[in-house]
């Protein structure tokens, strides 16, 4: 983990720092396996989770002088959100370091989704507990809001809900609507997945730490495929 971190440009210097950075990395399942850990990552979590939208809010308010605030608020949403930043994770190889209970690891946990967004989000919070603002924002610009060229130019900050639905009901007076597939994980780490559809056709498949997301990331998939179902 020292290594690991070392290469984001983070040096452990005491015992205190280390141990923030190892509760940053162990998973709820690792405390309730009993194991030697008995401190998980969600308060770091919550913390980092509000340092991370802060910092996005700094950042675009400065950049985008001109832009409104609907259009601000969809550019750090698309940079914060769960899909984002397990992207990130899984660049930055995170999950390798993830600490769970061996059940967890079993059925993948390093490599979900949701936990490696929760991961991402309570290092920042460990960074800023150990060493400011500053250096939060030094890591936050360098790994996340690095991304935000290819994010407008993809145009994931689009809310691709109301997109589908524009296009659904314009085009084919037919309102969407979603239905979910499945659902996994315990109540405080859900993962869903959830179809798109236009009458009784599936025209789009997400998932997403919340329905809400779910459904964002299957209207995100039927229009990457409206060639199958626009007129």
């Amino acid at each position: 983990m020292k290594d690991l971190l070392k290469k984001l440009g983070i040096e452990i210097t005491s015992e205190e720092e280390e141990q923030v950075f190892i509760e940053a990395f162990t998973h709820r399942s690792a405390v309730n396996e009993k194991t030697k850990y008995n401190v998980h990552n969600e308060r770091l979590e919550f913390l980092g989770d509000a340092v991370l939208e802060m910092i996005t809010t700094e950042f675009l308010y400065y950049k985008f002088r001109e832009k409104k605030e609907g259009e601000m608020t969809n550019l750090r949403a698309a940079l914060v959100c769960g899909e984002h930043l397990a992207e990130v994770a899984r660049k930055l190889g995170l999950g390798e370091f993830l600490i769970m209970s061996h059940g967890e690891a079993k059925s993948g946990g390093a490599k979900k989704s949701y936990l490696l967004a929760n991961l991402v989000e309570a290092i920042i919070g460990a960074i800023y507990v150990n060493y400011g603002i500053k250096k939060a924002r030094e890591f936050i610009t360098k790994y996340i809001l690095c991304d935000l060229e290819e994010i407008m130019e993809s145009a994931k900050h689009i809310d691709a809900k109301s997109e589908f639905q524009e296009i659904s009901q314009g085009e084919l007076s037919i309102t969407p609507h979603y239905e979910v597939l499945s659902e996994t994980g315990k109540d405080h780490e859900k993962s869903f997945e959830v179809a798109a559809f236009i009458k009784d056709k599936m025209v789009g498949k997400g998932v997403g730490g919340s329905k809400k997301e779910a459904q964002a990331d299957a209207a995100r998939d039927a229009l990457a495929h409206q060639d199958t179902w626009r007129k």
